[in-house]
């Protein structure tokens, strides 16, 4: 018999060793929190966000280390390097893109999924269960069915991609191709592969092409379908190009509607968009990247009508959810053309009756990952802690707030409202009348990035018909009135003392105000 020898040497762990080492690591790690929710508890005297110092620019660059310089030293470091400056998103005066703040407990729940470190491909453990039972609270709070199928995944894109792969696969198998055999290039010796057609109003969120795109549809293949006024897609553009694309022999694949678009929070006319797809037999998808958990709330509901007719939807819960990021979900009413969309078999992940792998990899089954993390841990812990009708309030509370900077803003003589206010989403400028002639534009942005700089503020941008819009899009549960009323203050205040720097007697326009401060930043 072959016999193995233990090493004279020390193994190694990455584990502290010995009651001492525990004991100096649990120090560290109470620390660590206490840290965090000093951080967090304090937000509101902070800037809402810091540009990165250059010195600390360098020490983000170097090499590789090759010796440690042990748990508690590198943590100074990320005190010192990091912690002071993230993007901002947590601060209640971030409206910046549409960007969720996280809560204490969903961070909380993050250490203890990592602390567990489960393997989320499925297997027969409890926080599979947990994903299971979250799925299925998520599909009954959106009135979908409740045994339809879905996955927690990273983010909105990701989600709605794999909502229109679905839709690639049950278009193509209900027109008799085996998409996952022989791909879009189709069967050798068959008939050609028909060309797919998708469509989305001209809002529709940037995924879009890159799924069109990654899936082999073409970004020709993505029909936008103009809005109206109300930025909302126009049915009758709608019809009108699925009849042209149906006449040539495309193949309709899916349509999706967007329930609160990136721009300015509008929604499609879902129920109309449902009776569409359902009268010419294609896949409806819907965009609910923030906009699907209007569900939640009675008096919202209604903008969303229709979204429970959707064979999909797609949607945040690190948007509307407030939970840390990543966590998105997407849901499908057909279970079955879910799992036929991507489950795969291999000897090595085969299903037994006992052990570990009894119930197989349910989740492997519906997406792209088989290694997946336990995100659903801070939904589940965060629906039990504060219940689904709080997410509804705090939802509401976020609109109301929108309406009310509307307010603010149509009470200014000296800003503009550019779109209406649909949702959460307010689009703005400082227009005083005395810039007639300026380049507003130019002024708008620098307004902007001022208040970003300074630590105020964190809207972001859009363009509206050709106009520069300071754009707020509240999905803060961090923000009071009073937060946008500085803001408003200190949009107005800044751009006064931009138009005075540019002193309009000697004819300097806003654009060359503008190309004065970025050369003096750069100086």
């Amino acid at each position: 018999m072959h016999r193995v020898h233990a090493d004279d040497g020390p193994e190694e762990t990455l584990d502290p060793v010995g009651e001492a080492g525990w004991a100096e690591f649990r120090e560290l790690a109470h620390r660590m929190v206490d840290d965090m929710l000093d951080h967090l508890s304090g937000l509101s005297t902070q800037p809402a966000w810091r540009p990165v110092p250059t010195e600390v620019r360098a020490a983000l660059t170097q090499a590789v280390p090759r010796t440690g310089i042990g748990a508690d030293a590198a943590y100074r470091e990320f005190l010192r390097l990091i912690q002071p400056y993230p993007n901002g998103n947590l601060h209640p005066r971030f409206w910046g893109w549409v960007q969720g703040n996280g809560t204490p407990l969903g961070m909380m729940a993050d250490m203890l999924a990592a602390g567990l470190n489960p393997h989320l491909g499925g297997f027969d453990q409890a926080p599979a269960m947990v994903e299971h039972q979250v799925i299925g609270w998520l599909a009954e709070l959106l009135e979908l069915p409740r045994n339809a199928s879905g996955l927690l995944v990273t983010g909105g894109s990701m989600a709605n991609i794999l909502g229109v792969t679905v839709a690639r696969y049950a278009s193509l198998k209900a027109a008799g191709v085996d998409v996952r055999e022989h791909g879009l290039q189709g069967e050798p010796g068959a008939s050609s592969v028909p060309r797919l057609m998708c469509y989305g109003s001209a809002e529709t969120h940037g995924w879009a092409q890159k799924a069109v795109e990654l899936l082999g549809i073409g970004n020709t293949g993505f029909r936008r379908i103009a809005v109206g006024p109300e930025y909302r897609m126009d049915m009758a553009a709608l019809g009108r190009t699925v009849a042209r694309d149906r006449a040539s022999g495309a193949l309709p694949c899916c349509v999706i509607g967007t329930a609160g678009t990136v721009n300015t929070g509008a929604t499609d006319d879902l129920e109309a968009l449902a009776g569409f797809c359902r009268e010419q037999k294609i896949w409806f998808h819907v965009d609910g990247a923030f906009g699907a958990l209007l569900k939640l709330s009675q008096s919202l509901r209604p903008i969303v009508r229709g979204l429970e007719h959707a064979d999909s939807v797609a949607f945040d819960l690190h948007k509307w959810g407030y939970l840390p990021f990543e966590c998105a979900c997407i849901l499908v009413r057909h279970a079955e053309l879910h799992r036929e969309a991507f489950a795969t078999s291999a000897s090595y992940l085969a299903e037994e009756s006992r052990g570990v792998i009894a119930g197989g990899l349910p989740f492997a089954d519906r997406g792209i990952d088989l290694t997946r993390g336990f995100k659903a841990l801070k939904v589940w812990l965060s629906f039990l802690a504060h219940g689904s009708d709080r997410y509804a309030r705090l939802i509401e509370q976020n609109v109301a707030q929108a309406r009310y900077l509307t307010q603010l803003v149509e009470a200014d003589p000296d800003l503009q409202l550019l779109a209406p206010t649909a949702l959460n989403i307010v689009c703005f400028r400082y227009a005083p009348a005395e810039t007639r002639g300026w380049e507003l534009n130019d002024l708008n942005r620098e307004v902007l990035l001022r208040l970003q700089e300074r630590g105020v503020a964190v809207p972001s941008a859009t363009a509206l018909s050709g106009q520069f819009a300071i754009r707020c899009a509240n999905v803060n549960h961090r923000s009071t009135r009073a937060d946008f009323r500085l803001l408003v203050e200190a949009v107005v205040d800044i751009g006064k003392e931009l138009l005075e720097e540019a002193e309009p007697e000697s004819g300097r326009s806003a654009e060359t105000v503008y190309q004065i401060q970025n050369k003096a930043q750069h100086d």
